[in-house]
């Protein structure tokens, strides 16, 4: 079986985390595992928190979140960078 990249998506189901979970999905290739986590769950809030996640959407790849989501709002040009829509 070949390497998976693991993309974690943090919502809370508003309509910008809607947009990007859409947008993912769109970038996603064979070599990625999209996991979409509810941030009103107290353990995924949890996990945000030790993410330094402060805003949603945030997007996780390979456990690192990707640099749009340091600060705030998600492009598609940094989502590339961290490795969305690439084969392993």
């Amino acid at each position: 079986m070949s390497p998976k990249r693991l993309i974690e998506i943090y919502t809370a189901g508003c309509p910008i985390c809607i947009e990007t979970l859409q947008m993912v999905e769109t970038l996603a290739c064979s070599s990625c595992d999209v996991t979409v986590l509810d941030l009103n769950d107290p353990e995924v809030a949890r996990r945000a928190a030790a993410l330094s996640i402060l805003s949603v959407p945030a997007v996780v790849v390979d456990g690192i979140p990707a640099t749009c989501c340091v600060d705030r709002g998600v492009s598609e040009d940094a989502l590339r960078a961290a490795g969305v829509g690439q084969q392993l």
